[in-house]
């Protein structure tokens, strides 16, 4: 990567009067035909077949990758954006679907003439409905926070808040894009569930939804890369002073929510979750400085994950402090209110505690994947 200058390859040369010239030796070679997202053409470019081909430099040599960050970074807060807008498109479909739908009975009603109720009413597809809203409300949470740090970033008069705001979100954007990628898909395949043997037919839009989300893993930045980026980079830079911040943050936060009695419990394991990424984190860094760099990379996806479910979990309890102090004007807005609230303590409950295996096998150090011989597979 270093040592790329970046270029801007016109279709048509420009002569010294402005004029169009002839065509540039840049080519169509052919077009993708994609799983979704099609509406968005995907092509194979060749460029100087013939030996022809002229562009102009963008910026200084050598310095290609660093300009196009300028771009990229914003680029994948919206991609993590997307993936959890087509994540609530779905689970909003499912969640219509689920009212509507009667089939079944509960399991203690044995009359077979009572009449079936819709199928929200079962606890499996309640379960599969908060899964969802867990995760696409929670990263929206987190992503809104971001969004907001790079208007402080570029705006604000106290150069010590930007230096913060641009640290929050390089650690941040590589977390919102992969994890929103990764577990808002998984929102779209639960709501494809809800609908049952519906869901996988293109009369309903919940396929397509998926279809769509697959290409976000791999959208400006494989989610491995991403993974890669996070530990390798963003968390051990300037003496991990990104990764302090992010931790006083949620520090904050849990003090704040410890102090609300219905929050307690999730602000006693938000703080559980964040010393046991921070203890995790310098098992890594450690690992790294005494040169064992592909060990500790080498499950940087599986970090990935932690970080991101801790964020998330930081992201529900900022909104929870909200709807634990909100006093409702109607009856719409108490139920919004308890949805809140109700999701917050899916994700903590049923969601947060998968951490304490990951920090497990990051911690040991564990070496499965990378001792695995390429022929073995």
């Amino acid at each position: 990567m270093k040592g790329i200058s970046l270029f801007i390859v016109p279709k048509f040369r420009v002569n010294d009067d402005g004029r169009l010239g002839e065509r540039n030796d840049v080519q169509l070679a052919g077009v993708n035909h994609k799983l979704g997202q099609r509406g968005i053409v995907n092509t194979f470019l060749k460029f100087g077949e013939r030996g022809e081909c002229f562009a102009e430099l963008v910026g200084q040599p050598h310095q290609g990758l660093a300009q196009m960050f300028h771009m990229m970074n914003e680029a994948r807060i919206g991609v993590g954006l997307g993936a959890i807008m087509l994540g609530t498109a779905g689970y909003r479909y499912s969640l219509q679907y689920a009212r509507e739908r009667k089939q079944g009975r509960h399991p203690d009603q044995k009359d077979p003439a009572s009449p079936p109720v819709a199928i929200i009413e079962h606890a499996d597809v309640r379960r599969m409905l908060l899964q969802q809203k867990s995760y696409t409300e929670g990263a929206l949470g987190l992503a809104m926070y971001a969004a907001q740090r790079v208007d402080v970033q570029a705006q604000d008069p106290d150069p010590a808040r930007r230096r913060e705001a641009h640290l929050l979100l390089e650690l941040l954007t590589p977390v919102i894009k992969a994890w929103s990628a990764d577990w808002c898909l998984k929102a779209n395949d639960l709501a494809i569930q809800v609908l049952g043997g519906y869901g996988y037919t293109r009369e309903y839009p919940v396929e397509q939804h998926w279809r769509d989300n697959r290409l976000n893993p791999i959208h400006e930045g494989a989610n491995g890369i991403q993974g890669l980026d996070l530990l390798g980079r963003k968390v051990m830079m300037d003496g991990g002073a990104a990764f302090k911040l992010l931790l006083r943050e949620i520090a904050a936060t849990a003090s704040a929510a410890g102090s609300v009695p219905a929050l307690t419990e999730h602000a006693i394991a938000l703080s559980h979750c964040a010393a046991t990424v921070a203890k995790t984190t310098a098992v890594l860094g450690a690992a790294m400085a005494r040169g064992e760099v592909r060990l500790a990379l080498s499950n940087a996806s599986r970090y990935l994950g932690l970080v991101g479910h801790l964020a998330i979990a930081w992201s529900w309890l900022r909104q929870a402090l909200v709807a634990a102090k909100a006093t409702p004007a109607t009856a719409a807005d108490a139920d919004f209110y308890a949805g809140k609230l109700a999701a917050c303590r899916y994700f903590f409950v049923h969601e947060l505690p998968v951490t304490e295996l990951d920090a497990q096998l990051l911690c040991a150090l564990d070496a499965t994947v990378l001792d695995t011989r390429p022929e073995s597979l």
